[in-house]
């Protein structure tokens, strides 16, 4: 991850990775996204429910055997940029109702439920880039990426007459939650 000052008090934060466009690549790219929305302490949803999607949709219809996709996610003040480009850029995708009865197609119809703005921008042949904006309520300051030292659980106290462990005790569980904002 990088971090650029943009204007003062206005960090740029930014995540990349390249995926596999696979079921498998689409997952990772939530589960990363995820992780890294809880480490800028942002609401996870809808840019994690954005995410799935356009990785999703990278993996089925961007897919082009041997050429990853890329995952980019960037925060300019209150603005969650997310971007998914993949090697397939003959296909544009775009936004039409769905059939009633069709078991998928939904997913441009999520993205636009769900997203401030997206659009689609054609890159060097043969990529296209989906992205997404999400407008995040939660001020962000350059603290947040700074290691925090201290005690991850209570401190560990021996038992009278007992040698010290030679290992360290559990961690407690990490699953904070965040709620839909």
């Amino acid at each position: 991850m990088n971090q650029k000052p943009d204007a003062p008090g206005h960090p740029v934060r930014n995540f990349n990775v390249l995926l596999s466009p696979t079921p498998r690549g689409a997952r990772l790219a939530r589960l990363l996204a995820t992780e890294q929305l809880r480490r800028w302490e942002i609401p996870l949803d809808p840019a994690r429910l954005i995410v799935a999607e356009l990785a999703n949709n990278a993996a089925t219809h961007g897919r082009v055997p041997g050429r990853n996709f890329q995952l980019l996610l960037y925060v300019v003040g209150t603005t969650l940029r997310i971007e998914v480009t993949d090697t397939c850029g003959d296909q544009l995708p775009h936004h039409e109702a769905p059939d009633p009865t069709a078991e998928s197609g939904r997913g441009l119809t999520l993205v636009t439920a769900l997203a401030d703005r997206w659009g689609v921008a054609r890159s060097l042949p043969p990529r296209k880039t989906v992205w997404a904006e999400v407008t995040v309520r939660t001020a962000l300051s350059p603290e947040l990426d700074r290691p925090i030292s201290g005690p991850t659980c209570a401190p560990y106290v021996l038992p009278t007459g007992e040698k010290a462990p030679r290992q360290a005790p559990p961690l407690p569980p990490a699953g904070q939650t965040h709620s839909r904002e």
